[in-house]
């Protein structure tokens, strides 16, 4: 067999700030250090500067998760908040872009995210983008009287001088959510990270500022990363099939997003990459200061919500997993 071309280096990206994403970044790290040693671009933790966007200092000051971060070889991003901030941190993900190296393909993940596989075997296509396509029909939620679903995007696709049909899969059924490009934004790739932070920002701030009068009944918080997403992506040339199945949301990451539903819904395999990477001592010194991790991992209290699901017969829509087990008192976030 013919050798196979060599894989286009890239960077990943994760966003950490005082408190919870603190340690979620500690976590990913030492995933991917686990994980994925045929990794071999940077990995960068972006943290926003404080400022009059926030309230409170957002930048990690406690010395062992810095201290952590430095030794799994992960470069901490100063990145300024001229747009977002405390009243929309899920805008932490557009501006970090524009202090990403130019030019240089990167992955975003959300902090909330586990390597499980070899990350450098993901066969990425930089030039054509996507995003996560694990997710809910979240977004739009259309009204009895209407707009729906078509009426809704299109409105937002002709905004942008954007071509709406060729964004859907005509594979499901006129005004089923699926029909329409909408991602989790859990992750997200290119070729040039400023590029894309550019228009994402461009986009996102252009619909809260003037929204389509078809999004009049629409909430865009906390949903304006995810609006905006699949129109950035669809615009440089990229779409749902960018990249094959199998590889992330799969074998090589896992976007857990809480350690509860981790232990619930989550397969065996994930649970065992967790549990191997929480254990040396030095990680442990970090991740038992926070307490979901303390008391879902450390404590054992996941194996409890484990057991009282069937992972091959979950319910099919998440919050009656959450309800679940808040109602057994074991819920943490």
């Amino acid at each position: 067999m013919p050798d196979q071309a060599p894989r286009a280096a890239f960077n990943v990206v994760v966003i950490g700030q005082a408190g919870r994403l603190q340690y979620e970044a500690v976590l990913f790290a030492a995933s991917l250090r686990q994980m994925s040693p045929g990794f071999d671009g940077k990995l960068f933790v972006a943290v926003p500067k404080a400022g009059p966007a926030w309230d409170q200092d957002p930048t990690i000051t406690d010395a062992d998760t810095l201290s952590a971060l430095k030794r799994l070889d992960a470069e901490i991003l100063p990145f300024e908040n001229r747009v977002f901030g405390q009243a929309y941190p899920y805008g932490n993900k557009i501006e970090a872009l524009a202090a990403l190296p130019e030019g240089e393909p990167f992955v975003f993940f959300d902090t909330d995210t586990l390597i499980t596989g070899e990350l450098a075997d993901v066969p990425f296509d930089f030039d054509r983008p996507s995003a996560s396509l694990r997710r809910e029909g979240t977004w739009p939620d259309p009204t009895l009287y209407g707009p729906g679903y078509a009426a809704i995007w299109k409105s937002l696709y002709d905004k942008f001088g954007l071509d709406f049909e060729s964004s859907l899969d005509l594979s499901q059924p006129d005004e089923h959510w699926r029909r329409y490009l909408y991602f989790n934004a859990g992750y997200f790739y290119y070729k040039d990270p400023r590029a894309f932070g550019q228009r994402f920002l461009d986009y996102a701030t252009a619909i809260r500022a003037d929204p389509p009068h078809e999004l009049i009944c629409q909430s865009l918080n906390p949903w304006l990363d995810q609006v905006a997403l699949p129109l950035v992506i669809h615009s440089f040339g990229g779409g749902r099939d960018a990249l094959p199945e199998g590889y992330l949301d799969g074998s090589v990451s896992c976007h857990y997003r809480h350690f509860p539903l981790l232990y619930a819904q989550e397969s065996d395999r994930v649970v065992k990459v967790l549990e191997e990477v929480v254990q040396p001592n030095w990680i442990k010194k970090v991740l038992k200061s926070y307490e979901p991790i303390k008391r879902t991992v450390y404590q054992e209290r996941g194996h409890k919500v484990r057991a009282m699901f069937d992972r091959s017969a979950l319910p099919t829509r998440e919050q009656v997993i959450r309800n679940r087990i808040k109602q057994a008192k074991f819920w943490m976030r």
